[in-house]
């Protein structure tokens, strides 16, 4: 299957965390996603405007394998596969500290840190769309007690590889996640005590007392091992804490990233075109050539004039044919292929092309879905709305991918940034002033936001099954001001 889910990134650019999920019964799967990004005219978004490299520099992508799922209370048992794989590896790691084994080492840390993270953010997650008291006062309680277990339990594996064969730089890999997991306690409690607190009920004054009690323990924690706090009195430490948290998070997370080698496609049939729109447009003039030759003879003005006219078309001919080769060749062939592999291993492949496309090649249910309101239509009977078709597919072996991996991995993420700055140019300025009589039939002034919309339909499809998605994002010339899935 394919799940998507989109955010606003920041004020210019947008996120599509788009996960492709293998079945399991399947060693391998292709999926294919189709988006029609429908742009107003007045942004002067067009073939000659905006070509396919600069929507390629707007789009930032990042490929990573799926986090493995556990539940806080999985990963907090004893006998809990994420804990056991790490006390094994430190104790393989202390007793022969070779290369490899302290590549394993650092690996399986980073791996427990971002499973760790995964699952205390489904869990506030869950928190937070919680409507019963008893559900809140229940799962607050299994909240505390598990990270507590886990982080006890983590930190207890700091006793088997604190030994003289372990150089002082490898321990700190131990200690970055450590690090890591203890930020991630500190902001998301945070944020659980922030909702409960925002609900005005002394009911859960338990819950936020016990959330509050977690939160000091760890803060404590913190400023014992030395490691940067939130400081409401500096602002440059805070500056210094969110420098460091990102910088924590890369190192984390670059465990489940893979390896990608992007490379255009289609060149070899391009070549093979353009062979046959130079050969077309040679034979032209050979003919008028041979024609004239036969019928004026060598050494004759009407020849000489023929030759010349025939040269002056053979290279347009030429041009309009590789014209229409590249244009008949959108639909079958991409623009780049992207290899994907762990470590050494290719476990698939990612590609990509874009074009502008007229209104009559988009498929009825994805207008449908577009639904555009009477003005609008009015509006395109004389400025008609753009239309970018981004297509992808992506085929994944599961089978190589499970080899190179402590975990079963149930599929990979493909998150793109798209980044609206150059859609963003040729709007107006972000207000203007709108009027209106107040109650004493005074004329008054108010500021009104000048928005533009970006309709984005996705069009997923995985086996026989055919889906579809409906986001559209609100922006200003100044900034990014909404983004709604519409269905």
């Amino acid at each position: 299957m394919i799940d998507i889910t989109a955010k606003i990134h920041d004020k210019f650019s947008i996120e599509f965390k788009v996960g492709f999920m293998v079945r399991r019964k399947l060693k391998q799967s292709s999926f294919a996603i189709n988006t029609w990004i429908f742009t107003p005219n007045s942004l002067d978004i067009n073939s000659f405007t905006y070509n396919k490299s600069h929507f390629y520099r707007d789009v930032k992508t990042y490929i990573r394998r799926i986090t493995p799922v556990f539940l806080l209370r999985e990963i907090s048992e004893g006998k809990a596969i994420p804990l056991k794989k790490l006390e094994d590896i430190f104790y393989q790691t202390a007793n022969n500290p070779t290369r490899s084994a302290i590549r394993e080492y650092e690996s399986r840390v980073k791996m427990f840190a971002a499973i760790f993270k995964s699952a205390i953010r489904d869990e506030a997650a869950h928190l937070l769309n919680s409507q019963k008291k008893d559900d809140v006062d229940y799962l607050i309680s299994n909240y505390v007690k598990n990270i507590r277990d886990i982080l006890s339990k983590y930190r207890e594996l700091w006793k088997i590889i604190n030994v003289p064969t372990i150089p002082s730089e490898h321990l700190h890999y131990y200690f970055f996640a450590d690090e890591y997991m203890s930020n991630l306690v500190d902001q998301k409690t945070c944020k659980l005590i922030e909702y409960l607190q925002s609900k005005k009920n002394e009911q859960y004054k338990t819950s936020i007392s016990l959330l509050a009690s977690l939160w000091r323990e760890e803060d404590g924690y913190r400023k014992e091992k030395g490691y940067v706090c939130v400081d409401k009195d500096r602002p440059s430490t805070n500056g210094e804490f969110i420098f460091r948290r990102s910088i924590l998070k890369k190192y984390i997370e670059s465990n489940l990233f893979l390896r990608s080698n992007k490379k255009r496609n289609g060149i070899f049939i391009e070549q093979i075109y353009y062979s046959i729109a130079a050969g077309l447009s040679m034979i032209f003039a050979t003919s008028v050539a041979f024609s004239f030759q036969m019928k004026y003879g060598n050494f004759t003005m009407p020849l000489f004039i023929a030759l010349v006219i025939s040269y002056m078309l053979k290279d347009r001919i030429k041009d309009l044919m590789r014209y229409y080769f590249a244009h008949k060749r959108v639909n079958r062939y991409f623009d780049n292929k992207t290899k994907i592999a762990v470590n050494d291993t290719p476990i698939g492949w990612i590609k990509e092309g874009v074009d502008f496309i007229p209104e009559g090649q988009v498929p009825r249910e994805v207008m449908a879905l577009r639904s555009r309101s009477p003005l609008i239509e009015a509006e395109n009977r004389i400025t008609d709305e753009k239309i970018i078709l981004y297509r992808k597919r992506v085929f994944i072996n599961r089978a190589e991918m499970n080899k190179n991996s402590d975990y079963p991995t149930t599929g990979i993420n493909d998150i793109m940034r798209f980044y609206l700055s150059r859609f963003m140019q040729k709007a107006d300025n972000p207000y203007e002033r709108v009027y209106y009589l107040d109650e004493k039939e005074n004329a008054r002034d108010i500021l009104g936001k000048k928005v533009y919309y970006l309709n984005f339909v996705m069009q997923l499809q995985f086996d026989d099954q055919v889906d579809y998605k409906h986001f559209r994002i609100t922006f200003t010339q100044a900034e990014i001001i909404g983004l709604e899935e519409l269905s």
